[in-house]
């Protein structure tokens, strides 16, 4: 039931909040654990090449100078021999096999190599007294045609305030032949063989991350390298997980982010064709944390055979509201510099949602607004804490749906149409619009299905639930305390959130 004619002041929910924060920072530590330096092959690494200032990983990236917020940024170009892989025992697989079995526990050993040189943009903190240890590894986006890097927009304002470095690496031929095109006198010498090899350009990012770190990271000494990746790099990453990180042990942890159950083929033309099976789960035999982030749209898409049980070394969050990709993500997240105006946009956009994408077209619907980024960002902390103290994040319940797995996707709902169950947010339990990861159609090649939608409640149904201003903040500081405590909000973003809703007009 909703409280209603509460007269606890906004300050007082905020203290309570912040005293009970410190208390899970506190109750959360535990013993460090070890790094693993890996035994990838390390490639050369060349530069920075200059100049460093202006310089975008991709073209979905943050748009404001990062010394705005003490951070510097420079591009490296990496090189050496990449080697693909095949199935143990499938040496002579010239047409086509697939690398079973569906516990994610492939056995692969090298088939090729082939030389390469692609680059990696490296941001970390100006002042290195700030950097916590911990580097965080994007392999960078190649749906749209050339690199974006979608976690570092979403995950920026964490990163920042906690002193991560970032790299983003360019492991794909498709990012790499987009930067020739784009730029030949700076990205000329550049050679990719091929998407076989990008899972051993990937380790070797990673593996000059801990050899060349006095070059790479400016003289930042890496204590945990961590690696993630979203949608069609949560699949690269799903079957590097299960097929490479056995053999080259580079990375202490991985964030996959949204992979829909598809994990990419282990090898393709022009070597030997070898597919993973769809909805395979993660291997549970390496002594590595994989965190697995999924919104609605991610699970609408999978047969939930890939649905696999918590353990001492795998978390599953699904996020309640949450698509693919959304407002905060296209709109919000490039210019976020953490001062709180992010929330504030966001929740703005959730009483009048926009349907039109520049560059992408016109979706039938308003496009999704929903809290991912805030839960994205509480993902991000746990991964961190559970890979240096192994502190394990919270269990959530998963996402409510009426069908039994093999079956198309339905979920079970409240009665505002939000879904029920999953990682929570005040946007779904304290709503002001319908919120989903479903649904949308349009724009340009059907992108518009991955951008959920927002379905704004009438000035009726707002007044209804919401009579005065200071009744709606209260009943969304409420939740947020509540998601707070939890462990699926982070404090700055808790108080963020709760100003947001203080500055509204709603209610």
């Amino acid at each position: 039931m909703r409280p209603s004619n509460l007269a606890i002041p906004t300050r007082v929910a905020v203290a309570v909040i912040m005293t009970l924060s410190t208390l899970v920072v506190v109750l959360s530590t535990s013993v460090s654990s070890a790094s693993a330096p890996g035994t990838a092959s390390n490639p050369t690494v060349t530069g920075p090449i200059l100049p460093s200032d202006g310089i975008e990983p991709s073209t979905l990236a943050t748009t404001f100078p990062l010394s705005q917020v003490g951070y510097t940024q420079s591009e490296y170009f990496i090189s050496g021999r990449a080697t693909s892989y095949v199935p143990t025992g499938d040496a002579s697989c010239d047409t086509s096999c697939t690398a079973g079995p569906l516990n994610g526990q492939l056995s692969v050993m090298p088939y090729s190599s082939a030389p390469y040189t692609t680059r990696v943009v490296v941001y970390r903190p100006r002042d290195p007294y700030k950097f916590n240890g911990t580097v965080m590894v994007e392999w960078l986006n190649v749906t749209g045609g050339l690199d974006d890097a979608p976690d570092w927009v979403l995950t920026h304002n964490e990163l920042i305030r906690e002193g991560f470095a970032w790299v983003g690496v360019s492991a794909q031929a498709v990012g790499v032949n987009a930067l020739k095109t784009s730029d030949s006198a700076r990205y000329g010498s550049l050679s990719d063989p091929g998407d076989s090899y990008s899972y051993d350009i990937f380790s070797q990012a990673g593996q000059a991350v801990w050899d060349n770190s006095a070059q790479l990271l400016g003289g930042l000494t890496p204590q945990h390298v961590i690696a993630m990746g979203e949608s069609q790099s949560a699949g690269r990453l799903t079957t590097y997980i299960d097929a490479v990180a056995p053999v080259v042990n580079v990375y202490n942890g991985y964030l996959v982010h949204s992979r829909i159950g598809t994990p990419a083929a282990l090898s393709q033309s022009p070597q030997p064709a070898v597919a993973v099976p769809t909805s395979i789960q993660f291997r549970t035999d390496i002594n590595t944390p994989v965190f697995e982030f999924e919104t609605e749209t991610d699970v609408s898409g999978t047969t939930l055979y890939d649905r696999q049980p918590n353990t001492n070394q795998f978390r599953l969050w699904e996020v309640a509201g949450g698509s693919h990709f959304d407002y905060y993500g296209l709109f919000v997240g490039p210019n976020d510099t953490g001062n709180g105006q992010g929330a504030i946009l966001n929740l703005a956009a959730m009483q009048n949602p926009p349907t039109t994408i520049p560059g992408l077209g016109t979706c039938t619907d308003p496009i999704n607004t929903s809290g991912t980024h805030w839960v994205l960002d509480a993902a991000v902390w746990w991964l961190n804490q559970w890979v240096v103290n192994g502190s394990a994040p919270p269990i959530p319940p998963l996402l409510q749906v009426t069908t039994t797995p093999g079956e198309p996707v339905v979920f079970a709902k409240d009665g505002f149409g939000n879904v029920l169950g999953g990682v929570r947010s005040p946007q779904v339990d304290e709503p002001i619009a319908t919120l989903s990861g479903v649904g949308n159609t349009g724009g340009l090649a059907g992108f518009c299905a991955i951008f959920g939608r927002t379905l704004p409640f009438s000035p009726t149904q707002l007044a209804s639930l919401y009579p005065t201003h200071a009744q709606f903040v209260l009943q969304w500081d409420l939740v947020t305390f509540k998601d707070l405590l939890g462990g699926y909000l982070l404090l700055p973003d808790a108080l963020e959130l709760d100003n947001s809703a203080l500055v509204s007009n709603i209610g």
